[in-house]
């Protein structure tokens, strides 16, 4: 009965994958097998000294840095991006974040991990959007990686205007001083793992880290669901 239900709900209102239009088979969720195996994965966590990592180099210290796939305007993966940050599509967010846990375990780098947090919001923004898109990757990593989630500990305490359009001078200065640690004893000595919805720039993640640094004997790796 469970099953004719489903079938009649999939004829009324059809659940198709987000990237190709085509109908899900059963145990497939917003995206199917076929487009789940073609997304254009960047492997940089299999790659010591990768253009991630290189991007920070001069700037602030990062142990590891790596992002899921390749971001391209127009792609058909973009709407990826879109459904988590501006369709209040937070699921998709925890199931990516699921199978990119998957492959960062692949990494003796990125299994060493012992906290995982999310690049946080203002609160301002936080209440607009009612929630960070940011902790939703997080949540599907830490049941992956089994590793715990911290979303108070760092804090945005400033709030800055959007950095659209900004040089990467602007976007430096647009982001100084804006994020703060509110118990540096809680990372001390911990590998921690910051996490971000996209990298263009590096600038956000970078004053993250910055504010990272006053922690006692800290490792930072990066992880990113996309980069530009």
């Amino acid at each position: 009965m469970r099953n004719l239900l489903t079938d009649v709900l999939n004829l009324i209102y059809p659940n198709l994958c987000l990237i190709c239009g085509e109908n899900l088979v059963s145990g497939e969720q917003q995206i199917c097998m076929s487009c789940l195996h073609n997304i254009p994965k960047t492997n940089f966590h299999l790659l010591p000294d990768n253009p991630i990592e290189k991007k920070f180099w001069g700037k602030v210290p990062v142990f590891r840095g790596t992002a899921f796939f390749y971001f391209q305007k127009g792609s058909p993966f973009q709407q990826l991006l879109h459904e988590l940050k501006y369709r209040d599509n937070k699921n998709i967010g925890e199931m990516l974040g699921k199978h990119a846990g998957v492959v960062l375990l692949e990494s003796a780098d990125f299994a060493t991990v012992d906290i995982i947090i999310p690049v946080p919001l203002h609160p301002k923004k936080f209440a607009k959007r009612g929630y960070n898109q940011s902790e939703c990757i997080c949540r599907g990593l830490s049941v992956i990686m089994e590793k715990p989630l911290d979303t108070s500990n760092l804090r945005r305490v400033r709030e800055n205007p959007t950095q659209t359009k900004k040089s990467v001078y602007e976007r430096y200065e647009n982001t100084e001083n804006i994020f703060e640690v509110t118990d540096a004893n809680l990372f001390a000595g911990k590998h921690i793992l910051l996490v971000d919805d996209v990298l263009t720039t590096g600038s956000t993640i970078e004053a993250c880290i910055q504010a990272l640094l006053e922690v006692p004997v800290v490792k930072i790796s990066i992880f990113t669901l996309a980069v530009a």
